[in-house]
């Protein structure tokens, strides 16, 4: 049984954490530990119907974020890594400076000082020069930064398309590989045509 910490913190998008939650439950053979802070609750009653309830039942383990005493508090508890869906600005700043001021900072600085996979789901558009340098100091301590853009080449239909394709490429970085139709497959025989009548032109 692989493990996987699931934290949610304030900013928009709280539909990436509950995606994830079923996808990894969808998946068997995951045990998810969920961690959401105050804001993000809140988030969670404007966003998502039965938002709290429906997270809780989908997560194996749902810790209080003010207990850092928790099990995932510890590099000796082990798991595969950590998501924060979504992440916000906040979180992000606290990450980068290691101040471990509630249970999913602390979680973080464990996958960073333990050298798991830290991924982070960052909202927030645009972005100030105290963002990016925050995103390069996590960055340069092995997270991975993972704002969801959306991928128009899988020509999404609706927003559970979108969030789909942002969820799967997150799992892809734990190693879980989900079959999906809307993985890139390279260009259509008609983009592709116009690509080798270009390279002929230019040989011209």
């Amino acid at each position: 049984m692989k493990r996987m910490v699931v934290g949610m913190t304030g900013a928009t998008g709280s539909v990436y954490g509950l995606r994830l939650l079923e996808l990894l439950r969808e998946t068997g053979g995951w045990e998810t530990h969920l961690v959401m802070s105050p804001a993000a609750l809140l988030n969670i009653r404007e966003e998502l119907p039965e938002g709290k309830a429906r997270l809780e039942a989908l997560a194996d383990v749902v810790h209080n974020v003010r207990n850092v005493g928790a099990s995932i508090a510890s590099g000796s508890f082990v798991c595969e890594g950590m998501a924060i869906a979504p992440c916000s600005m906040r979180t992000l700043g606290a990450v980068a400076h290691a101040l471990s001021d509630n249970l999913i900072t602390r979680a973080a600085d464990v996958m960073l000082k333990e050298r798991r996979r830290l991924v982070m789901i960052t909202r927030e558009a645009p972005l100030n020069l105290a963002h990016l340098r925050n995103m390069t100091t996590c960055t340069e301590m092995g997270a991975v930064i993972f704002p969801p853009v959306p991928a128009f080449y899988a020509r999404p239909t609706s927003l559970a398309d979108v969030v789909d394709h942002s969820c799967m490429r997150v799992l892809d970085l734990f190693g879980l590989h989900l079959k999906s139709e809307k993985r890139w497959q390279g260009l259509s025989k008609e983009a592709a045509s116009l690509v080798s009548g270009a390279g002929q032109m230019e040989g011209n």
